[in-house]
């Protein structure tokens, strides 16, 4: 029964890894996986009905903290969003030199990741280069370097990406280690893509680009810019949340949902009901990508199916015989992402090794956030920002491959180099 959980794990991925060519949606693939691996588990006679259910219930504790997390995040950063609270940023932007717009736009992705999410941040990212440059490769091109500004910025904050949120609740990191240990690392994983462009890459696509002003021609809403600050600061509190209480993090979040959606309603209390719908939390939940939540569910359960079934822990013990350093077996990781969705390779080596052989902080968690960050801007679909910047902006598999995979190659080695310097040698 063991080979039938894992082949039919395996079909999963690779269902997952190729959606586009099946025209199967990877969450459908991945909820399936769940629940039939945990099903043949049940069926498999390996333990008694019981006690699978009792371990079932084990693993959803943990899952059920990052949906929330998940959840609570997306629909603060949706309302601010509805208030066009992100305009306050995007209309600083006024010059029209693509290589100055370059370096702002991925430094401002860079930091806005690390304080939102990658994802939501290379949506808003996109939705500002479509304002101000029209469609050529120069900003297929931009939209590249969003993808791997994003990434390496989310990868040195425990609320940037969910892999790094993953490692953040199930207490392998703390807040105050991913930021020390990570920032530089994963700057160095941005400067080094935009130092080659900026003297190298743009000397084509720059030719005949005219960049428009980002400045907005209507006054902004009522309560935009309060909304902004009471959004930006509830996200940015949550590990100051947890430091204090030693509360899980989603109650942080679920805090910080509460008071900006009793901040919201005082602000819109006086406005019709026809406009105050969209500016409404009920809205900003039906627009939230509930979508990557049920797929994040889907494959963590599939993932606590092997490690209630001690697959995990025996894949572990092979790779530890085969490669003699963990490092390395970690390298190897964040390039594979590239390929398979780094949640459930994160969620993977979550299961395959002991806390207690890698307590936290421990250089094995702290480079797999870094490695399983980045790793997947080498392929536009290795991350959930590269995935959401090709469907906003048409980009084929193939362009990307040809004109950003290896700048975003020579990104992931740059700054795992720089941990290396730092820390490991």
């Amino acid at each position: 029964m063991i080979i039938f959980i894992i082949v039919v794990f395996v079909l999963g991925y690779l269902a997952i890894a190729f959606e586009h060519t099946i025209n199967t949606n990877k969450t459908a693939s991945a909820i399936l996986t769940g629940v039939l691996c945990w099903t043949i588990y049940s069926l498999s006679g390996l333990a008694e009905s019981h006690i699978v259910t009792e371990q079932l219930a084990h693993h959803l504790t943990p899952i059920a903290e990052i949906l929330f997390f998940l959840l609570a995040a997306m629909t603060i950063v949706e309302l601010v969003d509805a208030h066009e609270g992100f305009t306050i940023i995007t209309d600083q932007i006024t010059t029209k030199n693509p290589k100055k717009l370059l370096w702002i736009v991925a430094l401002l992705t860079f930091f806005m990741s690390a304080a939102l999410d990658n994802l939501t941040t290379s949506i808003v990212m996109i939705s500002l280069l479509k304002k101000i440059m029209p469609t050529s490769n120069l900003r297929k091109i931009f939209a590249g370097v969003v993808i791997i500004a994003a990434n390496a910025g989310g990868a040195w904050s425990p609320i940037g990406d969910v892999t790094t949120t993953m490692l953040w609740i199930g207490k392998q990191i703390s807040a105050t280690t991913i930021i020390s240990h990570l920032f530089l690392p994963s700057f160095i994983a941005l400067i080094v893509p935009l130092v080659y462009l900026h003297f190298f890459g743009l000397k084509k696509e720059v030719q005949g680009i005219e960049i428009e002003s980002t400045k907005s021609a209507h006054a902004l809403p009522k309560g935009s810019i309060i909304m902004f600050v009471v959004g930006i600061t509830m996200l940015l509190f949550v590990p100051v949340f947890k430091t204090i209480t030693h509360l899980p993090p989603y109650v942080g979040m679920l805090l910080g949902l509460g008071i900006i959606w009793v901040v919201s309603e005082i602000i819109n209390k006086n406005k019709d009901e026809e406009d105050r719908i969209p500016l409404s939390v009920s809205h900003a939940l039906s627009k939230i990508d509930t979508s990557s939540v049920l797929f994040f569910l889907g494959i963590l359960i599939a993932i606590s199916a092997l490690e209630a079934t001690h697959i995990l822990t025996e894949t572990a013990t092979f790779l530890s015989n085969s490669i003699s350093n963990i490092h390395w077996v970690v390298l190897l990781i964040g390039a594979i992402s590239a390929i398979v969705d780094n949640v459930p390779l994160v969620a993977a080596v979550q299961g395959m090794y002991d806390t207690t052989v890698y307590p936290m902080d421990s250089s094995l968690w702290v480079f797999l956030a870094y490695c399983a960050g980045t790793g997947g801007s080498m392929l536009i679909i290795g991350s959930a920002a590269g995935v959401a910047v090709m469907g906003m902006e048409k980009i084929d598999f193939m362009w990307y491959l040809r004109k950003i995979s290896l700048l975003a190659a020579l990104s992931y080695f740059s700054g795992a180099l720089v941990y290396y310097l730092m820390f490991l040698m």
